[in-house]
Parts: structure tokens; sequence; C-alpha cells
């Protein structure tokens, strides 16, 4: 572990395996049902997930338990931690927070639970922020502002074939699904306060994701920073968006090409493209 704080976080976060061994993170997996069968996030494939989609197979989500937060808490302490960072996805998108927070009375070491208000890399750029903080020796107090100042930049973009996934699993409203139903119309969303809310509409599949690109590059700006893109069995378009990103933003970071793992697949269904974007 780095330091003597740790940081924890949850499956949603985006983080590849390099990046979660390269910073001694801890990743709690949330659980995905397909047919009946309970996986961990990441035992299965997204791939499945859309395919189970695709076919009506019943496919449903559930957070960590409060115990497994306790004990992963306690297995930090047992590490050697003296302190835990513990950051997840939007408390408004799942009940792994409250988890979390509900898991820490019972921690033997003090236990920081922070709510990202995000997820995907909008959650996993604060971890990296987070975990970097705590590399350097920094308090926990340290670690989890580091955190926090990163939540204020990222912003996170996308596009989904359908709105009906979303409204299935309840992270988007019946109103706000409206949105999307018209004939042709293609829906562009944002995170706002910690919600999945409507953005745009736009007519067809390929004016939606210039329309992406275009909202991404005066977004980001001057100074881009970090950039990850996030799809789901849409792999070639998600290159081809990276690719457009970053030939119209020279100055950002390499761009990460990431498939969403099977927890938020349920909920965004096939086709789904995302921008995370994270000044510098």
């Amino acid at each position: 572990m780095s330091g003597s704080v740790h940081v924890v976080t949850d499956s949603t976060a985006g983080l590849s395996t390099h990046e979660v061994l390269r910073h001694r993170l801890t990743v709690v997996p949330l659980q995905v049902v397909i047919g009946g069968t309970s996986y961990d996030d990441g035992a299965t494939s997204a791939d499945a997930v859309a395919e189970a989609l695709k076919t009506f197979t019943p496919v449903s989500t559930s957070r960590p338990a409060p115990q497994t937060f306790a004990d992963t808490y306690a297995t930090c302490a047992a590490n050697g931690a003296t302190a835990v960072v513990s950051i997840h996805l939007s408390g408004d998108m799942s009940g792994t927070f409250e988890a979390a927070m509900i898991g820490a009375k019972d921690s033997p070491i003090p236990v920081r639970v922070v709510d990202s208000r995000s997820l995907g890399m909008g959650l996993g750029f604060p971890v990296l922020a987070a975990a970097a903080a705590a590399a350097a020796g920094a308090d926990a107090e340290t670690v989890e502002a580091a955190a926090r100042a990163r939540m204020k930049t990222v912003s996170t973009y996308f596009y989904v074939d359908t709105l009906e996934y979303l409204r299935r699993g309840g992270r988007i409203g019946a109103a706000q699904a409206l949105f999307g139903t018209a004939l042709a119309v293609k829906p562009l969303l944002t995170i706002n306060g910690g919600r999945i809310v409507p953005l745009e509409k736009v007519r067809t599949s390929s004016r939606a994701i210039a329309r992406l690109a275009d909202i991404t590059v005066q977004r980001a700006g001057d100074t881009p920073g970090q950039l990850a893109v996030h799809h789901l069995s849409n792999l070639e378009k998600a290159q081809t968006l990276a690719d457009n990103l970053a030939t119209r933003l020279p100055k950002a970071d390499e761009i990460a090409v990431r498939e969403v793992g099977a927890v938020i697949g349920a909920h965004v269904g096939p086709g789904l493209l995302a921008v995370v974007i994270s000044p510098h």
C-alpha cells in the first residue's frame, strides 16, 4: 500500500488492471445478475450483458453489501494502512456509497467515504488523483481533497442508442426517457449533480457522434488534460472517436479507450459512446 493512506474504489471506476496494480488500489465489485445468475462486475464481460439485453434476458445489478466494505477496510488495516479514502460512484445512481458509509462504521481505522457524483472514468480520474496524493505520503484529509478537487473538473458526455435501458433501471425518469423516443432521434446526455440528464437531441447516430466530439473539444478548450472514451460493444466507433479527438486536441494526454463493465453496460445498453474530460 502507498504510504499509510489506502485508496478504495468500486468496479464502475473504469480503471485498467495496470492502473489498479500500479497505484495499489482496492476495487470492490458491484454485482450483475443475468438470467438469475449473479456475477461480480468483472467476472463476466460487458459483451455478455449486451447480448443478454439484445435477447431480452433479464439483467439487473446490485450494490456490494455493507459487510463487504467493512471486511475491505479491515483488510486494509491488517496490511498496514492507518486510514482509508473510499471513493465511489454517484449515490444518486447506486446504493454503493451508502453501503460504504455503513461499512465504515465498523472499520478499525478511520475511513473517509467520498461520493464522486459520477461513474466510469468520471470516478476513475478522481481515484487516480487521490492515489497519487497517497503515494506522495499525504494524510487522509489531503488525499480526500485531491479527489474532490479533481471531481470539480470532470465532465462526462455520452450517446446511447436508446434511453430504454436507463429507464428500466431507474437511472433516468420516465419523463426524461420521452426525450429520446421520437422517431430517428438520438439522445446525448451528461451527468449533472450526480444524475444522468438529457443534453441534446440529434437526428442520426452519425450526427450524434459528431456532436459528441464537438462538445468535447469545446469543453476541453486549450488545456484538455486527460480524456477517456468509453463504449459498450462499439469498439470501432470508440476508436474512431478517440482518433478524431486526438487530432483536434493535440495537447491532450493519451486518450484511453475502454469498454464499460457489466454493471454500467446493463443500464446503458449496446452502442454506448461516452467521453470523460478531466482538465489538469
